[in-house]
């Protein structure tokens, strides 16, 4: 596959998954962005374009030091905190989004109480990095503090980031954390009970586990 023709697919996967995000639930309007890494070429979605306007000529990419080289439509504001990932992980595809139930509890606590297994998809406890602005070099160095050792954060009233190999990956962990979210809030809120919560012992048991998880191709 050349290039170009790599760099369209990607763009097309940035598009869809960027859809399905709003399709979902997990952003309102512009809100929120995705981003995959072809070779040094970052591609992001474009800043207060509505994704069901986008099309295959609205490709906008950025190198690695966030200088734009593909495309006329600005790039997200969040380009920072993209870029971060790519600096400083092995990440190919970031998602970030204004989920609900994960935002609110980025209002609550500093880490996602561990209710639930599903943490060790993300690596362990979720951490809440602190809040700064929007599109900020400030918000890009919180984050990558809450995701020391993780594949995911939340961003304090603000709402989620995770990164993976694919979008698909990256997509995953975003809605698995939602859902963690919404299980913790949805036991919290029952009057004179508190949710048991699993060990950190229990969640490294898991992480384990899942290293041999799914199915393996035969030789």
């Amino acid at each position: 596959m050349s290039d170009r023709d790599a760099i369209a697919q990607a763009w097309e996967a940035v598009v869809a998954t960027a859809r399905r995000t709003a399709a979902e639930g997990l952003v309102v309007g512009t809100s929120g962005n995705v981003s995959a890494r072809v070779g040094d070429t970052v591609l992001v979605t474009p800043s207060g374009v509505p994704y069901e306007r986008l099309r295959p000529e609205d490709a906008v990419g950025v190198d690695p030091e966030g200088n734009q080289i593909l495309g006329e439509l600005a790039p997200t504001s969040e380009l920072p905190l993209h870029l971060a990932v790519y600096r400083n992980t092995g990440a190919t595809a970031v998602v970030h989004t204004h989920a609900v139930h994960a935002t609110a509890v980025s209002t609550l606590v500093t880490e996602v109480p561990t209710v639930h297994y599903a943490a060790a998809v993300l690596g362990g406890t979720v951490r809440v990095a602190p809040y700064a602005r929007y599109g900020t070099v400030e918000l890009a160095e919180n984050m990558l503090t809450a995701l020391r050792d993780r594949t995911g954060c939340l961003l304090a009233n603000h709402g989620t980031v995770t990164y993976g190999a694919t979008l698909d990956e990256a997509y995953d962990r975003t809605a698995q954390l939602e859902w963690l979210c919404r299980v913790w809030l949805t036991a919290s809120s029952v009057p004179g009970r508190s949710p048991a919560l699993l060990t950190p012992d229990q969640l490294d048991e898991v992480g384990e586990a899942l290293k041999g998880y799914g199915q393996r191709r035969r030789g």
